[in-house]
């Protein structure tokens, strides 16, 4: 059983969203080292190749099965961040847009009954949760840290890019 072309549409789309966010992400990270946050810039990079990862997967995902692939062109990103906290904020929404898209394709999944495209959205929905709570704690954190970006390059350098 092939996809349907509905599928095969939608999880071209999810490429796409998935390289923006990488886009955005970069685009996130220029903007903290122009302001001299060098260990953000160093996440926010490190953002950015984990959603092209993502989208790679996606892509792989669809010529395995025998599907067309079609990338489209991704918005450009917005780059004149008024804040540390606009860039967080601007990360948690990102986020919580690309899981309420991978839930749409689980959900579509189900409803055609595509459990091998659902068994491999699980991994998508899995990581969505750990990136949601990543983007919720550096929010949190910018708010802590308020005016003091130096302790929070510090948080944040301790926290998320621990040698793996």
């Amino acid at each position: 059983m092939g996809l349907s072309d509905g599928m095969v549409r939608q999880l071209n789309e999810q490429v796409t969203a998935e390289f923006g966010a990488a886009h955005a992400y970069l685009a996130m990270s220029c903007a903290l080292d122009a302001m001299g946050l060098k260990v953000l810039a160093q996440f926010f990079h490190r953002q950015s190749e984990e959603e092209r990862a993502h989208a790679r997967k996606i892509i792989g995902y669809l010529q395995e099965v025998g599907a067309p692939v079609r990338l489209e062109a991704i918005a450009k990103p917005q780059s004149d961040f008024a804040s540390v906290a606009d860039i967080a904020q601007a990360a948690l929404a990102s986020e919580e847009h690309v899981t309420a898209l991978i839930h749409a394709l689980a959900d579509r999944a189900e409803q055609e009954k595509d459990f091998p495209t659902r068994s491999f959205l699980n991994w998508f929905i899995d990581e969505q949760v750990e990136e949601v709570a990543t983007m919720t704690g550096l929010v949190g954190m910018v708010k802590l840290a308020g005016n003091n970006l130096l302790q929070l390059e510090a948080r944040v350098r301790h926290e998320f890019l621990r040698p793996e």
